[in-house]
């Protein structure tokens, strides 16, 4: 069955899907066998891969056998870094379907980042259909233990032969898959975060609300920093005053201060989850006080003082909620609900999961079903 992909520069044009099927598959993973590898380093038997050439648009969309990419030592996303992805699930529901969460906000957000780091725009539509293709074609991997997942990674490099600083004139848009467990080995056990006020991930004019290599590569040496002090995660403060709250490594951060379920508010150096804007959604759908706002951290830690923060958590595709029990700024140690995880993100993890794995009612229209 042909999908439409938009010509960039001009018509649309009806291009196949071609299947080539892995001569040698792999038995796909049990939920006990998940339970024994690190998160995202198992992986399927095929991936997608669509071609971009100046002048002709996306053409050439294919799933072959997993494999290497073959790459000339030139070609240039990798010396300049222009490279983007996404990260979304497939799920095994009750009744055996394949389903996806809100994946049409993730290649909504894949042309944001495209937009802003001069790659071609793809057609959010039929890229969805050719992702959901590539899952249907590796549905037996999709686990249904409790807490697993099929982890879908898409993403697009700049493809073309140079040395020097200028777009790509031509893409590769690829899709992998693997089985997952939980993103945390402890599972919803409350993290602890160290809050960063040496180095700077990103400012307002950058590439903060863009998911490219570059901004993740920039976290690397605080996150090993942190690793080495005994804590699992950075919180990263604004690039300019280092006042203000952003982000925590992968992640999006909440905290609920007097009643309210505050996150800091997108101002272009902080990514704008799928999973942040799902607890937003539910929480105002709840009744239940939300504020989108600065907020410094010398705010949180006077309110952490005056026994007003009840609860800290980050959100993000791979841990879906991850309760924060400790925040470390400078010598100050703020301990969140005694170390355990709160009431707010308790509901929160209940209430996602059970949409993304169909055990709850989809009242948002959130689940998108791999037919």
């Amino acid at each position: 069955m042909g999908i439409t992909l938009k010509y960039i520069e001009g018509n649309d044009f009806i291009m196949e899907v071609r299947v080539e099927k892995n001569p040698n598959p792999k038995k796909p993973l049990t939920g006990e066998e998940l339970s024994k590898v690190s998160f995202g380093t198992v992986f399927t038997d095929h991936m997608l891969l669509i071609d971009y050439t100046k002048g002709k648009g996306w053409h050439d969309a294919r799933i072959v056998p997993y494999g290497p990419l073959a790459l000339d030592p030139a070609t240039c996303c990798l010396h300049y870094g222009q490279l983007i992805f996404e990260g979304l699930k497939a799920y095994k529901a009750p009744d055996g379907r394949v389903v996806m969460f809100r994946p049409d906000q993730n290649m909504s957000r894949m042309n944001e980042s495209c937009e802003r780091m001069c790659i071609a725009k793809i057609d959010e539509k039929a890229t969805l259909e050719a992702v959901a293709k590539l899952v249907r074609t590796d549905a037996d991997w999709v686990p249904d233990a409790p807490g697993t997942s099929l982890y879908v990674r898409p993403f697009i490099i700049g493809s073309e032969v140079f040395l020097g600083v200028h777009p790509s004139r031509s893409f590769i848009f690829a899709a992998i898959l693997s089985p997952v467990g939980a993103y945390f080995k402890d599972g919803l056990k409350p993290v602890k975060i160290y809050v960063e006020d040496k180095y700077v991930r990103a400012v307002r004019g950058g590439t903060g609300f863009a998911k490219c290599a570059g901004n993740y590569a920039a976290s690397l040496k605080s996150q090993e920093e942190a690793e080495a002090a005994g804590y699992s995660q950075v919180l990263w403060l604004d690039g300019v005053e280092r006042r203000y709250i952003e982000e925590v490594g992968g992640m999006n951060i909440f905290f609920v201060i007097d009643g309210t379920v505050v996150t800091p508010e997108l101002n272009g150096s902080i990514l704008p989850g799928v999973t942040r804007k799902s607890v937003m959604e539910l929480v105002r759908s709840w009744d239940m006080p939300m504020s989108e706002r600065k907020i410094s951290i010398q705010e949180l830690a006077d309110a952490h003082k005056a026994g007003k923060a009840s609860e800290a958590f980050c959100t993000g595709t791979a841990a879906v909620i991850s309760p924060i029990g400790e925040l470390k700024w400078k010598d100050l140690v703020m301990t969140f609900n005694e170390g355990r995880i709160g009431p707010v993100a308790a509901r929160l993890y209940d209430e996602i999961t059970g949409i993304q794995t169909c055990a709850k009612p989809d009242k948002f229209g959130w689940v998108y079903e791999v037919k």
